[in-house]
């Protein structure tokens, strides 16, 4: 029997395949382990920089696996939720790369990723609701926080699809390709990469935060999050590197 998760490492960049493709990609229980060590091993290895989640088959992820889901089994792991993934994002930047559909828990992975790179074919649904089921593994309080209250009413409570255009007019997607997702994220997820590793993951963290931050408190909290990325040596690095008109050398401290 095949891995259900496999990984795959480009220079600095962790590619995580769900790859349960008979089953367009449902979670079990063990698709949720080995993402959830996917996810681990992203943040522990200095060396990666930027994750990358897609699925095989030309699929993102169908959902949870029903099959199991009436044997008994979830697809939750403790402290980390559906897929191992949703209640516990890692610390640096995590990408979406969505063919085909997206749908129910697949969609909540998705939404739980800091950026989402779609097949301009794509679907994405949280259809819970017709089968009885809510969309408790992030859909319904992520979504409200990414997109109008109204328009995540709306997907919630029908249940129904909406194409990846519509997606990328409701501002849950970054970017549209005609081929396959994965190339478009490997460009973005490239991007990041080249940047200030110290930087982004500061950067990441304020957004994630500030949602919940007062007024009177953001100016304090995020300069308690990014005082350490003025002060480190790749500051020092990428001033010099700019005056010296060449590319800067990362050391992440």
């Amino acid at each position: 029997m095949s891995d259900p998760v496999l990984t795959e490492v480009r220079g600095n960049i962790l590619i995580v395949t769900l790859n349960r493709p008979e089953a367009k990609n449902a979670a079990n229980k063990a698709l949720a382990e080995g993402v959830a060590a996917a996810m681990d091993r992203l943040d522990s290895d200095n060396d990666l920089r930027v994750g990358i989640i897609t699925g095989a088959g030309g699929t993102f992820c169908s959902g949870m696996d029903l099959k199991g889901f009436l044997a008994g089994e979830t697809p939750q792991i403790p402290g980390k939720g559906f897929a191992g993934l949703t209640e516990a994002p890692p610390a640096k930047p995590l990408i979406a790369a969505v063919d085909g559909y997206a749908l129910a828990g697949g969609f909540e992975i998705a939404l739980a990723c800091d950026l989402i790179v779609a097949n301009k074919d794509s679907k994405f649904g949280i259809p819970e609701v017709k089968r009885g089921l809510a969309a408790a593994a992030g859909g319904l309080v992520r979504l409200p926080r990414q997109i109008p209250q109204r328009l995540a009413m709306e997907l919630a409570l029908t249940g129904e699809f909406v194409s990846a255009q519509r997606a990328y007019e409701m501002g849950l997607i970054n970017r549209i390709v005609d081929g396959v997702a994965l190339e478009g994220a490997l460009q973005l997820a490239e991007a990041i990469s080249a940047n200030g590793p110290l930087a982004v993951a500061a950067s990441k963290q304020v957004i994630r935060e500030q949602q919940d931050w007062s007024q009177a408190e953001q100016w304090k909290n995020q300069y308690a999050l990014t005082a350490k990325v003025f002060t480190s040596s790749d500051a020092r690095e990428g001033a010099a590197a700019f005056a010296q008109k060449r590319a800067p050398n990362w050391t992440g401290s």
